[in-house]
């Protein structure tokens, strides 16, 4: 069991991600970097990525340059949405998460998105 938003978390979600047909099929060979931002943690602010290119995605702890979108959130948001317990659509049309950057980039990779919590729902985590 991995600690949420861990480098342990992010590598255990990479493997997810790579292993999963429904992700691998909705972001093909994309290139797509997303940029998370995560305030008010139980160990304090954080960040992590997703970047996707050639067919292969990654998820990393940290900073990603030149990040095509940047999504902030609250850790309560965060790990509400990583549990299925909260959508992403519902938490960006309430508010919840802020996106700036290349929405119209964002959009058309939302199927990738919506894969991407099949492809994790059954990692375990510790939040």
């Amino acid at each position: 069991m991995s600690k949420f938003l861990s480098e342990e978390w992010a590598a255990e979600v990479t493997a997810a991600l790579g292993q999963h047909p429904g992700f691998k099929n909705a972001i093909g060979s994309a290139e797509l970097g997303i940029q998370f931002i995560v305030s008010d943690g139980p160990d304090g602010d954080a960040e992590y990525y997703l970047k996707s290119a050639g067919g292969a995605s990654i998820m990393a702890v940290g900073a990603l340059e030149n990040a095509d979108v940047t999504v902030r959130q609250s850790y309560d948001t965060a790990s509400a949405i990583s549990k299925g317990e909260l959508n992403t659509q519902t938490a960006f049309m309430t508010g919840k998460v802020k996106v700036s950057g290349n929405l119209a980039k964002l959009m058309m990779h939302q199927s990738a998105i919506q894969q991407w919590n099949a492809a994790t729902a059954d990692l375990e985590v510790e939040y």
